[in-house]
Protein backbone atom coordinates (compact mmCIF):
# COMPACT_ATOMS: atom_id res chain seq x y z
CA UNK A 1 0.00 0.00 0.00
CA UNK A 2 1.23 3.46 -0.77
CA UNK A 3 0.85 6.24 1.77
CA UNK A 4 2.40 9.59 2.64
CA UNK A 5 3.93 10.30 6.03
CA UNK A 6 5.91 13.21 7.43
CA UNK A 7 9.23 12.39 9.05
CA UNK A 8 11.80 14.50 10.80
CA UNK A 9 14.62 15.26 8.33
CA UNK A 10 17.30 13.87 10.65
CA UNK A 11 15.29 10.67 11.26
CA UNK A 12 14.79 10.17 7.52
CA UNK A 13 18.51 10.65 6.89
CA UNK A 14 19.32 8.02 9.54
CA UNK A 15 16.82 5.59 8.03
CA UNK A 16 18.25 6.11 4.54
CA UNK A 17 21.77 5.56 5.88
CA UNK A 18 20.69 2.32 7.60
CA UNK A 19 19.06 1.14 4.37
CA UNK A 20 22.26 1.83 2.44
CA UNK A 21 24.45 0.14 5.10
CA UNK A 22 22.34 -3.00 5.10
CA UNK A 23 21.61 -3.11 1.36
CA UNK A 24 17.87 -2.91 1.93
CA UNK A 25 15.19 -0.52 0.78
CA UNK A 26 14.05 2.43 2.84
CA UNK A 27 10.60 0.84 2.92
CA UNK A 28 11.98 -2.38 4.43
CA UNK A 29 13.89 -0.46 7.11
CA UNK A 30 10.83 1.60 8.05
CA UNK A 31 8.56 -1.48 8.09
CA UNK A 32 10.94 -3.35 10.39
CA UNK A 33 11.23 -0.36 12.74
CA UNK A 34 7.45 0.03 12.89
CA UNK A 35 6.94 -3.71 13.51
CA UNK A 36 9.49 -3.67 16.34
CA UNK A 37 7.87 -0.62 17.92
CA UNK A 38 4.38 -2.13 17.72
CA UNK A 39 5.59 -5.46 19.15
CA UNK A 40 7.15 -3.71 22.17
CA UNK A 41 3.99 -1.78 22.95
CA UNK A 42 1.57 -4.67 22.40
CA UNK A 43 -0.42 -5.42 25.54
CA UNK A 44 0.53 -8.63 27.30
CA UNK A 45 -2.31 -11.11 27.39
CA UNK A 46 -3.36 -11.89 30.92
CA UNK A 47 -3.69 -15.54 31.74
CA UNK A 48 -6.67 -16.84 33.64
CA UNK A 49 -6.05 -17.84 37.22
CA UNK A 50 -6.20 -21.59 37.69
CA UNK A 51 -7.65 -23.07 40.86
CA UNK A 52 -6.45 -26.54 41.74
CA UNK A 53 -8.60 -28.90 43.77
CA UNK A 54 -6.73 -30.56 46.60
CA UNK A 55 -7.62 -33.56 48.71
CA UNK A 56 -7.20 -33.97 52.43
CA UNK A 57 -4.53 -36.34 53.52
CA UNK A 58 -1.36 -36.74 55.44
CA UNK A 59 0.83 -35.42 52.66
CA UNK A 60 3.70 -37.26 51.09
CA UNK A 61 5.17 -40.33 52.77
CA UNK A 62 8.53 -39.92 54.45
CA UNK A 63 11.50 -40.88 52.36
CA UNK A 64 9.66 -40.48 49.04
CA UNK A 65 11.85 -38.90 46.37
CA UNK A 66 9.73 -37.65 43.47
CA UNK A 67 12.84 -37.45 41.29
CA UNK A 68 13.50 -41.21 41.64
CA UNK A 69 10.96 -42.90 39.38
CA UNK A 70 12.24 -46.43 40.07
CA UNK A 71 11.76 -45.95 43.84
CA UNK A 72 8.29 -44.52 43.24
CA UNK A 73 7.31 -47.56 41.18
CA UNK A 74 8.58 -49.84 43.95
CA UNK A 75 6.50 -47.94 46.53
CA UNK A 76 3.38 -48.13 44.38
CA UNK A 77 3.82 -51.88 43.89
CA UNK A 78 4.10 -52.54 47.65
Amino acid sequence: MRTTIRLDDHLLAQAKARAAETGRTLTAVLEDALRASLARSAPVARTARIRLTTAKGGGMRRGVDLDDSAALLDLMDS
